[in-house]
């Protein structure tokens, strides 16, 4: 819950869709992105934006992009001239590198010699500046701050073997991967198909799935000559609320092409010899939806692991276990059915204070808890209750709430953290407060429980979260059929932010 109240965030969301079949569709394109984008609002809600295209020779690209929420920025007016579009691609913006303005709301259109090309993209790339240098050498001017607009001057590059009149967008792909390591998923929409690349460590997640009859949705009999069209997104929590089945994730270091005639894997860019995948853990923690599903797993089972596993290394003599509502609601759960404590809820929240209310002084923070939670005295008083939350950033947010606990009749708050301290910035798409702001790195962390007013402290190891989330994959790698490439399916996570190890050397 702190992650709420500290700063932290996820940096964007993408999403496309590519209706199937006989073009001009009968499948609302711009619909099907809006309700993406909704079910991704969790992931950015500084600015959003859509564009379409009809997929001709030449084809004609529609744009319609606002600050806020999807449902501030898009109006039923405002979608109107997106209707006559055969394939699309959007985006919801969080911003770690770029200022908060319009200019910088994505995707980016920008016409190359071969047409337009519009791009959307999640991650932060981790030589940035050195790429921005010589983007600007060969003459190439930049109009925002964004990584974005960066990748797409680079994909408007000519590869130095690609013939005049024929572009090659898999080896400007390609070239990009080479220039840039990580972190991104990005989609790139040319004429009338979308790609869909993942960087070779795969640390942001994007997958892919099928649009189907509502009839068939729920149905295991619902075969290819049934899809009304493809889609691919950030997380697949997106898939229901548009009629789509989930199909499968882009590997890391895949490029995928997605067009009407269906879904293709043109090429897989490997990493360096010896480097695991670096998806960010953190996804799993939380910043996805419980009900998206990364490395064949659901996130809501994952945290119920950690949950369990919290339990082994943190036991407490208590009599209930609650949360601070709602993202760590499965680790409380799993704790519970590991410890044999009953779970019982405490705190009550008010919904109608947003999520990513982030206010911007200490006093501000320590009030806001009393317009987010009231306290279910009838359920613990006199009584020790063990409280789980997924993270203690600084450490502003907990304290008021265990002086709430207490105050309302608990006899004991014992504070059990559902993953490791955060002693490091994130580089690749996170945005982290500075290590000088983090709890874990000030002198008052050796006596945190008292710092905070509990009776005791404990995290979740890095070993423990690490277990927690290979648990489930292993097995599941058995039954995937897609591709031969062992080495392909190898598992690695990104745990910098806890560890201080990147996966790839900084430049800066």
């Amino acid at each position: 819950m702190e992650f709420e109240e500290s700063g932290i965030g996820e940096e964007c969301g993408v999403f496309g869709c590519v209706a199937a079949g006989e073009w001009p569709t009968q499948l609302e394109v711009a619909q099907v992105l809006t309700l993406g984008l909704v079910a991704l609002q969790h992931r950015g809600q500084e600015s959003a934006g859509i564009v379409t295209s009809n997929g001709a020779s030449p084809p004609t690209y529609a744009a319609h992009k606002g600050m806020g929420l999807v449902s501030t920025a898009f109006s039923p007016e405002g979608l109107l001239k997106l209707r006559y579009g055969n394939l699309g691609i959007c985006h919801t913006r969080y911003s770690t590198t770029g200022i908060s303005e319009l200019q910088n709301c994505q995707p980016f259109v920008v016409d190359t010699l071969h047409g337009k090309i519009a791009v959307a993209h999640n991650g932060e790339l981790v030589n940035a500046l050195a790429l921005r240098k010589k983007v600007m050498r060969h003459g190439v001017g930049l109009s925002t701050s964004s990584d974005s607009e960066l990748i797409t001057q680079l994909l408007a590059f000519t590869p130095p073997m690609e013939e005049m009149d024929a572009p090659d967008w898999v080896a400007r792909i390609k070239n990009l991967m080479t220039e840039t390591p990580t972190s991104y998923s990005l989609l790139v929409m040319y004429k009338d198909v979308v790609y869909a690349v993942r960087d070779p460590y795969g640390n942001r997640p994007l997958c892919i799935g099928r649009v189907v009859p509502i009839s068939k949705l729920h149905s295991p009999g619902a075969g290819e000559e049934d899809t009304e069209g493809w889609v691919v997104s950030s997380e697949s929590c997106s898939f229901q609320s548009i009629g789509a089945k989930y199909y499968r994730e882009v590997l890391p270091g895949e490029i995928v092409q997605i067009s009407k005639h269906g879904v293709k894997s043109l090429s897989v860019v490997p990493r360096p010899e010896g480097d695991l995948p670096a998806f960010c853990i953190f996804e799993y923690v939380y910043f996805a939806r419980p009900d998206s599903i990364f490395e064949g797993q659901m996130v809501y089972t994952v945290r119920q692991r950690c949950g369990r596993q919290l339990a082994i290394e943190a036991p407490t003599d208590a009599d209930v276990v609650s949360t601070v509502p709602e993202s760590a609601t499965p680790a409380a759960l799993g704790y519970a059915q590991q410890s044999g404590l009953p779970y019982i809820e405490v705190l009550c929240k008010n919904r109608y204070v947003g999520r990513t209310f982030i206010q911007p002084n200490t006093r501000l923070r320590q009030l806001g808890v009393a317009k987010k939670f009231g306290a279910l005295t009838d359920n613990f008083a006199g009584k020790r209750v063990v409280l789980i939350d997924d993270s203690i950033v600084r450490g502003n947010t907990i304290s008021p709430i265990i002086k709430l606990l207490k105050e309302a009749g608990a006899t004991e708050v014992h504070i059990r953290v559902a993953s490791p301290p955060i002693r490091f910035p994130c580089y690749m798409g996170i945005n982290i407060p500075t290590k000088e702001e983090l709890i874990a790195n000030k002198p008052e962390f050796k006596d945190i429980a008292g710092y905070i007013g509990a009776d005791s402290v404990q995290y979740l190891t890095v070993e423990g979260l690490v277990s927690a989330v290979q648990e489930g994959i292993a097995s599941l790698q058995e039954k995937d059929t897609i591709g031969s490439n062992k080495s392909s399916r190898r598992v690695g996570h990104c745990t910098a932010c806890l560890t201080g190890k990147y996966p790839v050397e900084l430049e800066w």
